[in-house]
């Protein structure tokens, strides 16, 4: 075994009788998505987002050399929480938006495991989002992957924390007045220390996505637009599709000036007073580009890249937007405890308890 930025990878899976092992010649096997997957049928709408997403966890995590038994996935309520379901790891179908909560005390308690977090943007951002926002300020060891299609699919339509404004729905029949939430914006806010967002349409971008959160050390945050076909369909369709790319993505490459479009003739600068704007690179000259930095341990050009697009029907950025060290909440809490321990000893319950001002009844 070995380990990689706090996760335990191996390429034997499990143990032999479980026919992950060395197969009795002393030679690693080599996990395959069939290891992966569950004996549960997959129970979503035919044409939904989430079996991209799934696909694309099941083909990465052999990539990764990860052990299955050590491997957790945590969810709450809705259509994306059954993921867990269709996982051969241990995972968990928790409570509506308690997920991150739960998945913290896993990540804390066991820190040799990998503990991923599946959500959606109702479950994650409306009951849940104390929870996922305090995740994320505390850098919790965990991958959280927030499902967004603007819309309560597993209830039937209603409107969601990231739905439009103006979006009719059943409980929205005259058009909804609340104003959105931009996950990602809400992350970089929120301090977190890796922030991405990837789509359902594109793999390959998807898994690279989920391999950089996932090789990171703390709380890693990723938006996906997934669409959801029955109930709100096409939602991303002005920037994910095929024939769209290339002029609506702003695809984010660490180290490189920002450009995009069909003919890499669209950039992003920055302005005097520090708002991203959109240009023709012709106009303002190559040199004139903001260079996409992660690594920036301030978070304004983050957050300011996330305001780019106030809704994905305008060129929308895609990828890393920030990935900074900072110390992981679980160490943090059991170097404190050991170093408790090393002070005063074993601790004492009953004297805990009995402790500071007591009466008998």
């Amino acid at each position: 075994m070995t380990e990689t930025n706090g996760h335990a990878t191996t390429t034997n899976g499990l143990d032999s009788a479980n026919g992950n092992g060395d197969g009795g010649h002393g030679e690693p096997v080599k996990l395959a998505r069939k290891d992966f997957t569950s004996d549960q049928e997959v129970r979503w709408c035919p044409g939904c987002g989430d079996y991209s997403v799934l696909a694309a966890v099941q083909f990465l995590l052999p990539e990764l050399n990860v052990k299955r038994e050590n491997t957790v996935f945590v969810s709450g309520i809705g259509c994306s929480s059954r993921f867990p379901y269709y996982m051969e790891t241990y995972g968990m179908h928790s409570i509506h938006g308690r997920a991150p909560a739960i998945a913290s005390g896993i990540a804390v308690s066991r820190p040799d495991l990998d503990v991923w977090v599946v959500t959606g943007d109702g479950d994650g951002l409306s009951i849940g989002g104390n929870h996922l926002i305090h995740a994320l300020r505390r850098n919790v060891n965990l991958t959280i992957l927030l499902f967004n299609n603007q819309i309560y699919g597993l209830t039937k339509g209603q409107y969601s924390p990231t739905s439009e404004l103006g979006k009719v729905t059943k409980s929205t029949p005259f058009g909804s007045i609340d104003h959105p939430f931009n996950p990602v914006s809400l992350a970089i806010g929120s301090e977190a220390s890796f922030v991405a967002r990837t789509h359902d349409m594109d793999r390959k971008h998807m898994m690279e996505v989920f391999r950089r959160a996932y090789e990171h050390k703390g709380g890693a945050f990723v938006e996906i637009y997934q669409n959801c076909n029955v109930f709100n369909d096409g939602a991303f369709e002005a920037v994910t599709a095929r024939d769209s790319r290339a002029d609506m993505i702003i695809d984010l490459k660490h180290g490189e000036p920002i450009r995009f479009g069909k003919d890499n003739d669209k950039g992003v600068v920055a302005t005097e007073l520090g708002h991203l704007e959109i240009v023709d690179v012709a106009s303002v000259g190559e040199d004139r580009l903001l260079v996409h930095d992660e690594s920036r341990d301030s978070p304004t050009l983050a957050f300011a890249l996330s305001r780019l697009a106030d809704s994905p029907t305008t060129p929308t950025p895609m990828g890393v937007f920030r990935a900074v060290e900072r110390p992981v909440y679980g160490d943090a809490m059991n170097a404190q405890i050991a170093s408790a321990q090393e002070r005063q000893g074993k601790g004492d319950l009953s004297a805990l308890i009995a402790s500071g001002s007591t009466w008998e009844v």
